[in-house]
């Protein structure tokens, strides 16, 4: 039974499950293991994968077996930079059925949605152990640089809010800069984040800096290049990393490339850009707007001054850690060419020759999969499987913007089931290396969305999702000032100030919440690097396990209060439950009653074997 089969509370402890792959180098091997429940019980257990385009077949040899469960374990070399595989099970108890990425499934299925092995999808080690925090630098501090605003700007007082959609939305300067958020690590330290993602700091035309008119300088209203200088330095005294934000997609009209294109036609930056008297513009810019002429990836000298510009920040002395790359699924696409995945490969490169353990995670917004194969982004920000999902499964009395639109789409914000929440976010892990996944964002909103505390309607509802947050395969991404309840109703809305001065209106439940749901997901194995298994799941609620080697959890999401969730003690192979956040769960026999209650998230160590 796959998780789209549910309708009611389920118990899907009794399904076949994948274990997380011991994956070797391209030339080793891989030991893959399927764990069967007796419930299930084959007769035979092949593993079938694609090699060089033909598929083939290998038998799995019976590891061991329990009074719970058979484990199945086949050893497969690793040839290939990608292969894709499923299980097949076959006779006895289990009939038919494969078991690919969406679960099991009894007849039979294309290959888009098996699991993956790719040798050379692993990011850095340092990033699984993470939680990100992302700064937009104009509204999280101030250190009062004296420096004139430009004439684009809008100047603001730090404790206005917004215009919103206006003709200023994109100039309301109010002023933060690097020194700013050096001054205030202290906050982020003790909120449990260790990774800092900066919005773009390049000389730009507005504040969000996406029109960035050179990338050879940090832009002197943030403090220019002696402030990121001092910001990383600080940050790594303290065991931080930095990350910037780099667009590959497109640059500022007013960028010198473009500026130099537009001069002379035998410029070398003319083969940088779409130029095409038949176009509004005269030339191709990204949805359309003008201030943000595409880059044509096509130009031999664009690629090599990319790969400079990629790797000199990532060198003292600037030293970042690795980039979010902007607009990814649109980079090096245009018109049916599509250079997408080979501007990913040569960025990884780059990066990589520059700093070894580098981080490159893409900008993403819909079916991400396919830009997914191993040797390029080495994640992606999850709006599709799994900021989206929440919001439909947690979303209360929605701000009349959000009921008109999300996303684009006109039907507004849609109420999911459990059931939908964990179908979807199955289908986007679906097909992807595990090492991907792992190296993902799981993110609530961000500097382009509505705030999720606005979205959720109440903290009750937020700390829901944030346990989903810090609890789910990937690494957490918190948009500087959620830890205290700031709101917006969206993007714009929601790049409010920080409140450095009004401590008094800061959600002070929220942010310990925070700072022990970080600590949590920061400090253990299984929810840094583990698998994830659905243990039962209703409109209402969500029960799963994040399993490794070293520990074992069990996971509860509540939207409201529902129907009491029991589980076979025998199925979670425990002996005891230790309560690591909110209730405590009840051992009556053979039996494990989980809470009732809700909106509630709590998290629970099993005790015992796992066979």
């Amino acid at each position: 039974m796959s998780v789209s089969e549910l309708d009611t509370t389920t118990s899907l402890l009794a399904e076949p499950y994948h274990d997380v792959v011991e994956e070797g180098e391209l030339g080793g091997t891989a030991v893959l293991r399927l764990r069967v429940p007796h419930e299930r019980r084959p007769e035979q257990v092949l593993l079938r994968y694609v090699h060089d385009g033909e598929q083939a077949a290998v038998p799995a040899e019976l590891e061991a077996e329990n009074e719970t469960e058979s484990r199945w374990r086949v050893s497969l070399p690793l040839t290939s930079p990608l292969t894709r595989y499923r299980w097949l099970l076959w006779g006895g108890d289990a009939g038919y059925a494969w078991v690919n990425g969406l679960g099991r499934v009894d007849h039979d299925v294309p290959d888009a949605d098996d699991f993956v092995l790719a040798p050379s999808s692993g990011g850095p080690d340092w990033h699984l152990r993470s939680v990100v925090y992302q700064i937009f630098p104009d509204r999280f501090a101030s250190s009062g640089l004296d420096v004139d605003p430009p004439a684009w700007a809008v100047p603001r007082e730090w404790d206005d809010l917004p215009e919103g959609r206006s003709r200023n939305t994109a100039f309301e300067l109010f002023g933060g800069d690097l020194y700013g958020i050096e001054q205030h690590l202290d906050h982020v330290e003790l909120l449990g984040a260790n990774v800092l993602y900066l919005t773009p700091f390049f000389p730009a035309g507005s504040t969000h800096r996406y029109d960035a008119t050179t990338f050879d300088r940090v832009d002197p209203l943030l403090g220019g290049d002696e402030a990121l200088v001092a910001l990383t330095r600080a940050a790594h005294a303290r065991g931080m990393r930095v990350i910037g934000d780099l667009t590959l997609n497109h640059t500022g009209d007013r960028h010198e490339w473009f500026v130099a294109a537009r001069a002379d036609d035998a410029a070398p930056e003319r083969g940088f850009y779409f130029f095409d008297e038949e176009l509004t513009h005269g030339y191709a810019a990204w949805w359309n707007v003008p201030s943000l002429p595409k880059l044509n990836h096509s130009s031999p000298e664009l690629a090599r001054r990319l790969a400079d510009v990629t790797a000199r920040w990532l060198k003292p002395p600037f030293d970042l850690d690795g980039w979010r790359i902007d607009v990814a699924n649109m980079a090096g696409r245009y018109l049916g060419d599509d250079r997408g995945h080979d501007l990913a490969r040569a960025t990884r490169v780059a990066a990589e020759r520059a700093k070894p353990d580098a981080l490159l995670v893409a900008e993403h917004g819909y079916d991400f999969r396919d830009d997914l194969r191993g040797d390029g982004w080495h994640g992606v920000m999850n709006y599709a499987g799994f900021e989206r999902p929440v919001w439909k499964w947690l979303h209360g009395d929605l701000p009349a913007e959000l009921r008109r639109s999300f996303w684009g789409f006109p039907i507004g914000l849609d109420r999911f089931t459990g059931r939908q929440t964990v179908a979807t976010m199955c289908a986007f892990r679906a097909g992807v290396p595990w090492p991907s996944t792992l190296h993902s964002w799981t993110l609530l909103d961000s500097h382009d969305h509505a705030r999720f505390r606005t979205v959720a309607g109440s903290r009750d509802r937020q700390l829901v999702g944030i346990g989903l947050q810090m609890t789910t395969p990937g690494v957490p991404m918190v948009f500087a000032g959620d830890e205290i309840g700031l709101e917006g109703e969206w993007g714009e809305d929601a790049r409010r100030t920080m409140p450095w001065s009004r401590p008094e209106t800061w959600d002070g439940v929220l942010l310990q919440e925070y700072r022990e749901l970080i600590a949590l997901r920061r400090g253990s194995a299984a929810l840094c690097r583990g698998g994830i298994r659905f243990a039962a799941v209703c409109d209402d609620a969500i029960a799963y396990l994040r399993e490794h080697e070293d520990e074992r959890l069990l996971c509860l999401a509540a939207r409201a209060a529902h129907e009491p969730i029991r589980l076979s003690r025998r199925h979670l192979a425990c002996d005891a439950l230790e309560t690591l956040h909110g209730d405590d769960a009840t051992i009556a026999g053979e039996t494990v009653e989980l809470p009732a209650d809700g909106p509630a998230f709590h998290v629970w160590r099993l005790g015992g074997t796992n066979g």
